[in-house]
């Protein structure tokens, strides 16, 4: 690897010397060799010239799925990997919803195994309990020294609050990161929707912002009682922000995320019965909405994840009760961000979490190893099929209008451009 990026618009908040500078960066063997106004173009350099170049430390996502082992017609690691890289992430936090799933240190080898040489790091977890049955907890200690980055039964609530208790207690013992899905599955039931006066409008099984507060608020009396660290993923009610909130204010060591679709899409869309808009958390009010981005902007909420969940085309295009839940979000995730905020409120976003699974962060200066995004903020555009190179193509943005383009990314000392 020997290239010159020119004229890149730097984007660093936290770097104030280069933020929103133009500059010429140049990248040897994997590392920035140099940052300035001008270079010259160094012997054997590619140049690369882009329309309204920007540049920020590589994107994060803390909650993707794809479907190897078990689900390849869904997406496989090898596809998974270049769509996250052409979509600007060159980290991505992979979940454990495979068949079978990864509960073993050897299943974690496997994973890490199978995502190597690609532009975008693949950081598994996994199950926290033995084959996610909700049972038994399953080797977290083992998994953490194969590269297991943290412990989730994937968008499966644990009704043994016992165990939550005893896997938080012996979880820091090697400082293990630990997942729980607030949902009440009782409160839950068949719900498919958003409870409220759409579902009741449209005669869809409701599912309340209840059973997602009632077990937050389980959850939480166990981390207090506990100690240790839990991560709640994709919170969707404004309760539930204010219950995370508090729970700060005592100082349990929690964090949350939410998926970014829950900030830009509220119930109202179901309105076409279209199956892409059932997901879990289902699309709530746009009260919920506005408390979301709220608990972003504040800091309560932590940080955004596209919640990428490749489903295939015969498990969608069926009556909406019957349809997986589910929406890819990775070719979608920038577009909507810089939708909804300033470019750098998007970059800090989408460059926020890593710290929290284990992972390292990386800097933008000279002597670093690059692991850098390209994009262009500007330019509104309609998502449509044409933009999707998930096998999957279940996205819940199709026709939405977006903003902004990714030219792709630069780090493992491996380039991918769109």
């Amino acid at each position: 690897m020997n290239i010159l990026l020119r004229s890149a618009t730097i984007i660093d908040s936290n770097s104030p010397s280069i933020h929103r500078k133009k500059r010429d960066i140049h990248i040897k063997d994997g590392v920035i060799q140099k940052i300035a106004s001008k270079i010259d173009s160094p012997k054997g350099a590619k140049e690369i010239k882009l329309d309204n170049l920007h540049i920020s430390l590589g994107w994060f996502d803390s909650s993707v799925s794809f479907g190897e082992p078990g689900f390849e017609e869904r997406e496989t690691i090898a596809n998974g990997l270049k769509v996250a890289a052409s979509s600007g992430f060159t980290d991505v936090v992979l979940n454990p919803n495979t068949n079978p799933k990864p509960d073993s240190s050897s299943d974690i080898i496997f994973l890490k195994q199978r995502s190597k040489g690609y532009a975008t790091s693949l950081h598994p977890m996994g199950n926290f309990t033995a084959n996610g049955d909700g049972a038994h907890l399953a080797e977290l200690y083992d998994m953490q020294n194969a590269g297991a980055v943290a412990f989730y039964d994937y968008k499966s609530s644990l009704k043994d609050a016992n165990l939550l208790k005893i896997g938080l207690l012996y979880a820091q013992n090697f400082d293990g990161l630990v997942l729980s899905y607030p949902e009440e599955l009782q409160i839950k039931g068949k719900g498919t929707v958003n409870e409220g006066e759409i579902s009741t409008r449209l005669g869809l099984k409701g599912i309340p912002s209840l059973s997602e507060e009632l077990q937050l608020v389980r959850d939480l009396y166990i981390l207090e009682y506990t100690g240790g660290k839990l991560h709640i993923p994709t919170v969707s009610t404004s309760n539930a922000v204010k219950l995370i909130a508090d729970a700060k204010k005592k100082g349990l060591n929690v964090t949350a995320s939410v998926a970014i679709h829950n900030l830009m899409l509220s119930d109202n869309e179901l309105e076409t019965f279209d199956s892409s808009y059932k997901v879990r958390p289902p699309l709530r009010s746009q009260k919920d909405c506005k408390a979301l981005l709220k608990g972003l902007q504040t800091g309560t909420i932590d940080f955004v994840t596209s919640d990428h969940t490749p489903i295939d085309i015969e498990q969608k295009r069926v009556e909406f009760d019957n349809a997986e839940f589910g929406s890819i979000g990775l070719e979608s995730a920038f577009g909507t961000l810089n939708t909804l905020f300033s470019i750098e409120e998007t970059i800090a976003l989408l460059t926020k979490g890593k710290e929290r699974f284990g992972i390292e962060s990386s800097k933008l200066k000279e002597g670093e190893i690059a692991c850098l995004t390209l994009f262009n903020p500007d330019g509104e555009f309609t998502f449509e099929k044409s933009h999707i190179k998930s096998t999957s193509k279940n996205s819940i943005f199709l026709g939405k209008s977006l903003k902004g383009s990714v030219y792709g990314c630069i780090n493992n000392k491996k380039t991918l451009f769109n």
